[in-house]
């Protein structure tokens, strides 16, 4: 069974920091794609940023320059580092993982999501 763990989330004050982590744990053969979405109450769930097995970051316009995804492959854990917080940037996050089980079906899961809340 695959389990995403999520920290980081919090509240801070506008133009502050903050970094997200998620680490996946379970029987797993390979990660493909690792990332990172935020959803707002009434809203869709939309795609904050994402990096592939080869390290090609992705990322909203929202986000761009603001925001960094990495990843280290060794602890199966993805990052998130928000830097100029915007209260726009308010949500819920949830960390998404694509991989191969090791039955070798693909397979996504997420995490439970964690709140990040900016205040002005």
């Amino acid at each position: 069974q695959v389990q995403l763990v999520e920290s980081g989330g919090g509240q801070v004050q506008a133009g502050g920091s903050l970094r997200l982590s998620c680490t996946a744990s379970g029987s797993i053969s390979s990660i493909n794609t690792m990332g990172w979405y935020r959803q707002v109450s009434g809203k869709q769930r939309e795609l904050v940023a994402a990096i592939t097995s080869g390290g090609s970051a992705s990322y909203a316009d929202s986000v761009k320059g603001r925001f960094t995804i990495s990843r280290d492959n060794a602890k199966n854990t993805v990052y998130l580092q928000m830097n100029s917080l915007k209260p726009e940037d308010t949500a819920v996050y949830y960390c998404k993982l694509d991989y191969y089980s090791q039955y070798y079906s693909f397979t996504t899961v997420w995490g439970q999501g964690t709140q990040v809340t900016v205040s002005s």
